[in-house]
């Protein structure tokens, strides 16, 4: 059934209705509300004219009633987003690994949002490679050097606009980021969570002898040497600018000619789980979560630190003991996140959940802040409005000819006490 649902979840999206389309979350109330009404109508179809009379005089129905006043289309949209970073050692014009994560879901109903794989499970590994980085650069003899850049993105279900204007600003705007001279390469990460796979987006295939080739042989070293039940592939797609939605996060950065890449465990970004409310923390295999977590991180270790170049083994495993890779963390951020949606329109620059994932991010992070961009709503063309979430109260009545029957009842009662007292 939830298979069912996320097939036609995209066609209700799309739908225009005449009357307004509630959803709720299943529990005991509702389910007794929808049998007593289908056992009310199915009663119906093998009763005598009198049978389906008397019932549906004496049936109970149900009158649904919500509060709140008509929604209103909201005219300038916050899109906020977080950044922090850890600073290479060795001089100021050291290279640039950016890891990047949109932290809001998507589906047909926003307050049901909850976006646990899509993209809860990219931001668990962002928070968890943040962590173990801030320890290897916290030690002179480990700390690289490579500056990292970790990008909590908004607005990724909008054609990642906090992406884009993040870009803009960066690159358009200012004289020194991290972004205008030697980006290495940029890793985003979208859907972790479940499966046996992981692939790697590509817009173009990376050249031999660059860093981000590097990555990708390190990537396909590591599964084949120590997790050899997972499938790995790199996915090439062009990016098609006739379409009005990019494929994946990378394309933003690709178009700015910055070497970038997205990591996955769906082989085409059409998946139908990355903008669903069915999208929730049941789905989630955390042992995979942790393993695809490890996979990236021990990747990511042997590019930085070029391991393979010095001779390391391929099966050498860094993140153990001390340092290993903490599934109960990853379960706890898990969690958090697929706790409470996070639809773009729910998340401002006062919110609870942003104000948490910077506080986490501080922890081990430099120079952590906000980025807030208003919403441009020609890419692509949405609206955004209030009133999002309403309570329908449900009322249990009689039918109108309960009414007319009570009526007779009581005439004739009053006629034959009229005929006795004659």
């Amino acid at each position: 059934i939830p298979q069912q649902f996320m097939e036609i979840e995209p066609e209700m999206l799309a739908m225009e209705t005449i009357v307004p389309v509630y959803f709720a979350v299943e529990d005991e109330e509702l389910l007794s509300i929808y049998e007593q009404t289908r056992a009310a109508s199915a009663s119906q179809g093998s009763a005598s004219a009198a049978e389906v009379l008397l019932h549906t005089a004496t049936a109970n129905g149900f009158q649904m009633v919500t509060s709140g006043v008509q929604s209103k289309a909201v005219n300038d949209w916050l899109i906020p987003s977080v950044e922090g970073r850890l600073t290479g050692l060795g001089g100021e014009d050291l290279p640039t690994v950016v890891i990047v994560a949109h932290y809001d879901s998507f589906g047909v109903a926003p307050w049901l949002s909850h976006g646990a794989d899509s993209n809860g499970s990219g931001i668990s590994v962002l928070l968890e490679l943040a962590r173990l980085f801030s320890r290897l650069y916290t030690y002179r003899r480990t700390h690289a050097g490579y500056n990292l850049l970790f990008f909590a993105s908004g607005g990724g279900k909008f054609n990642y606009q906090g992406t884009k204007r993040w870009l803009e600003d960066n690159l358009d705007h200012t004289d020194s980021s991290l972004l205008q001279d030697n980006v290495a390469f940029v890793l985003c990460l979208d859907t972790l969570g479940r499966g046996n796979s992981l692939h790697l987006h590509v817009s173009k295939p990376p050249k031999e002898g660059t860093l981000q080739h590097a990555f990708l042989r390190e990537l396909e070293m590591v599964v084949a040497s120590q997790f050899p039940e997972v499938k790995f592939s790199m996915v090439h797609k062009k990016i098609n600018l006739a379409e009005d939605m990019l494929a994946w996060e990378h394309e933003r950065f690709a178009i700015r000619r910055l070497p970038a890449f997205t990591i996955s465990h769906l082989e085409s970004h059409r998946d139908s789980l990355r903008n669903s409310i069915m999208d929730r923390r049941a789905r989630i295999d955390t042992k995979a979560l942790t393993r695809n977590t490890r996979i990236i991180a021990e990747a990511l270790t042997r590019v930085i630190y070029n391991l393979t170049d010095k001779g390391a083994p391929a099966d050498l495993q860094i993140f153990t003991d001390q340092m290993q890779i903490q599934q109960e963390q990853l379960e706890s951020v898990m969690d958090w996140l697929s706790s409470q949606p996070r639809a773009a329109q729910l998340i401002d620059k006062d919110s609870t959940f942003l104000n948490t994932l910077e506080y986490y991010m501080g922890r081990y992070l430099k120079d952590v802040k906000q980025h807030h961009v208003k919403a441009d709503k020609r890419d692509p063309e949405f609206v955004f409005y209030d009133q999002l979430k309403q309570v329908m109260n449900a009322y249990r009545v009689k039918p109108a000819i309960f009414d007319l029957l009570l009526a007779v009842c009581i005439a004739a009662y009053l006629g034959v006490a009229y005929v006795a007292v004659q």
